[in-house]
């Protein structure tokens, strides 16, 4: 039963791990210390969909799934609703590419908007304090 539980939530910190890479950037806006965390996440995302890497949490969902007796994705909330929102049926490298291209211009949008209120002085480079 643990597992199971360690696998669902591990889903839900995926999806939303995904929509921090997505729209993060718009926290930058906000919180600019938001750009520290923001920053190495994006990249993360865009490398796992450009170069088709595996994501950890992949990994570690299966493994966590095996020790707690599943094979599949039976029944549940979170297969059942979060799981084809992350993974996609015919996800394929062609898709791939595109949503990596995706993420890197949604997030050069906002960062060049950023460092654009950087440079206009409305806000200071150095000071990631807010």
């Amino acid at each position: 039963m643990f597992y199971r539980i360690a696998a669902d939530g591990l889903v839900l910190f995926h999806l939303l791990f995904i929509l921090f890479v997505l729209f993060g950037g718009l926290l930058a806006l906000k919180w600019r210390r938001m750009v520290l965390m923001h920053l190495p996440a994006a990249a993360w995302g865009v490398a796992v969909e450009m170069l088709h890497l595996v994501c950890p949490l992949t990994q570690w969902e299966n493994l966590m799934r095996h020790a707690a007796g599943q094979t599949g994705y039976g029944g549940g909330f979170i297969e059942h609703y979060v799981w084809p929102v992350i993974y996609p049926v015919g996800l394929t490298p062609t898709i791939q590419l595109g949503l990596g291209s995706l993420v890197l211009a949604i997030n050069l949008m906002v960062y060049v908007r950023l460092f654009r209120r950087w440079r206009s002085g409305r806000a200071t480079v150095g000071r990631l304090s807010d």
